[in-house]
């Protein structure tokens, strides 16, 4: 039985799991149609479209990472955006002021080489919110007080950065047991949860508050055009 033909991406790419960049082998793949099934010519006639799906496998740690794209007949291949459904890539960090971006991303770099690393820069990145926010305080776990007492985060939450603070301390002060690639996840839930309540939940809002106001505007303008 001859083996199948070897496939690898034509660009380099950063592998998520390990941090490696370079060409991933396709391991698997699926196009999903998203052009109506009918019998009419009409339906026949419109350009294809759907949803491709590649399972892609780093040679470097042996993981894979599954990725999605919408594809149409009519789109440029410059205007077809890639998003990779796993690993998880993290917070969407055009959110984010450009100091807790750029802390963020910092963290991010060193999320696949070590966990101690990570929690360490993650801490960090828990400073710059604070000092973002105006918090006042000696320390961290003050200034994360202040930000509670300020209303600007609640309680629970306060919780959760304190559990990031204690796993960036064990990070920095405990390198012979340290932390492993087993609370990498912790680290990641605890970070989005601040982030996501702290920035982007608050932009999410204001973002479909201003699209509600033009859509009012446009019925009232489409009616005002109905009565005249």
């Amino acid at each position: 039985m001859s083996k199948a033909k070897r496939r690898t991406t034509e660009c380099f790419l950063k592998c998520m799991h390990c941090g490696n960049f370079a060409p991933m082998d396709i391991v698997a793949d699926y196009y999903l149609s998203t052009k109506p099934e009918d019998e009419d010519e009409y339906y026949n006639l419109q350009p294809d479209e759907g949803y491709n799906y590649e399972l892609l496998l780093c040679l470097a740690c042996k993981k894979v990472t599954l990725r999605e794209y919408f594809e149409h007949d009519c789109l440029d291949p410059e205007d077809i955006k890639v998003e990779t459904l796993y690993p998880p890539q993290g917070v969407k960090s055009f959110y984010l002021p450009s100091l807790v971006q750029n802390a963020y991303e910092a963290a991010q770099k060193a999320r696949a080489i070590d966990a101690n690393a990570y929690a360490i820069l993650l801490g960090r990145m828990l400073e710059v919110v604070c000092e973002d926010r105006k918090a006042k305080g000696k320390n961290l776990n003050e200034k994360l007080k202040n930000l509670s007492d300020q209303g600007q985060i609640p309680s629970n939450l306060v919780d959760v950065a304190h559990g990031l603070r204690r796993l960036r301390n064990i990070g920095a002060h405990e390198p012979l047991e340290g932390l492993s690639s087993d609370e990498i996840p912790i680290l990641d839930y605890l970070s989005r949860a601040i982030l996501e309540y702290i920035y982007i939940a608050p932009s999410l809002a204001e973002q479909a508050e201003t699209r509600l106001k033009r859509l009012k505007e446009k019925k009232s303008g489409t009616k005002e055009i109905e009565e005249e």
